[in-house]
C-alpha cells in the first residue's frame, strides 16, 4: 500500500481571502481544488503551529498527533517550496514537549560521549598524519610536521586531510598537505594573491621555491 501524502498547508507571499468565509488576509491557508481556504475553514483551526528546528520535537509531535499537517512556503529565489513546520494538535505537542524535556539530559550526556569520542579520534588522526609527514619528508621538522597536520585534518574543513586520500594517509594526499603549507608559510605566494597576481601566475612563480623546500625535507637530516 503507497503511504498517503500528508496535509500540506500554505503560508502565502501575497494576501489571500478564503473563498468560503471571505476572511483574510490569510497567513495560512489550503488549497482545496484550487481555491484558497482558511484553516477554520478546513477544519484544521484546532492544530497549532510547530516551528521547523527540533528534529526530535517535531517527530514526536507527529507521531503523537492524530491529524497534522506540513507548513510550507515558496522561495522565490529557489523557486522551491520549502518546509516551515508542522500544524499538530496541541495535546500531542504537549506530551512531545514533555517527552523531550525528560530525556534532555541523556541526550546531553551522549552528546558529551560522542564529542568527547570525536575528540580523541581527532588527536590519533593528527598524530598518524604528522608521522606519515615525517615518513615522507625525514627533513620537516617535527614542530612543522605536527602544524601541517592539525592544520590539515580539522573535522569538518573539507582539507585533504580529511579527504578518503587523506584519511587513509595516501602519499599523494600527504605531499598535497606538505606542498599547501610551504606556498603558504615558506613563499611570497598569499602577499603575491594580495597584491592582485592570478593565482596561476602566483603558483608558477612560487613553484621553484616550494621544489627546493621539500627537496631539502626529503633529506633525513644529520645527527650531530
Amino acid at each position: 500500500m503507497n503511504p498517503v501524502a500528508p496535509l500540506v498547508v500554505v503560508e502565502p507571499l501575497r494576501r489571500v481571502h478564503c473563498a468560503d468565509c471571505r476572511q483574510g488576509p490569510l497567513p495560512l491557508l489550503i488549497l482545496e481544488l484550487n481555491a484558497p481556504r482558511c484553516l477554520d475553514c478546513a477544519d484544521l483551526g484546532h492544530l497549532v503551529l510547530l516551528p521547523r528546528g527540533d528534529a526530535a520535537l517535531t517527530r514526536r509531535a507527529r507521531e503523537r498527533s492524530s491529524l497534522w499537517a506540513v507548513v510550507v512556503r515558496h522561495d522565490r529565489r529557489r523557486r522551491r517550496y520549502e518546509r516551515q513546520g508542522l500544524l499538530v494538535e496541541e495535546a500531542a505537542l504537549a506530551r512531545a514537549e514533555s517527552a523531550c524535556l525528560a530525556d534532555a539530559e541523556a541526550r546531553a550526556r551522549r552528546r558529551a560521549r560522542d564529542a568527547a569520542r570525536r575528540a580523541v579520534e581527532d588527536t590519533r588522526f593528527t598524530a598518524a598524519f604528522a608521522e606519515a609527514v615525517r615518513a615522507l619528508f625525514p627533513g620537516c621538522p617535527p614542530e612543522r610536521a605536527r602544524a601541517i597536520a592539525a592544520h590539515a585534518s580539522v573535522r569538518g574543513s573539507g582539507r585533504v586531510g580529511r579527504s578518503a586520500a587523506g584519511r587513509a594517509l595516501d602519499e599523494d594526499a600527504v605531499t598535497a598537505a606538505v606542498r599547501a603549507s610551504v606556498r603558504h608559510d615558506d613563499t611570497p605566494y598569499d602577499a603575491l594573491l594580495m597584491a592582485g597576481v592570478p593565482r596561476r601566475e602566483a603558483r608558477a612563480r612560487v613553484a621553484q621555491r616550494i621544489e627546493k623546500v621539500l627537496e631539502v625535507w626529503h633529506t633525513t637530516p644529520e645527527v650531530p
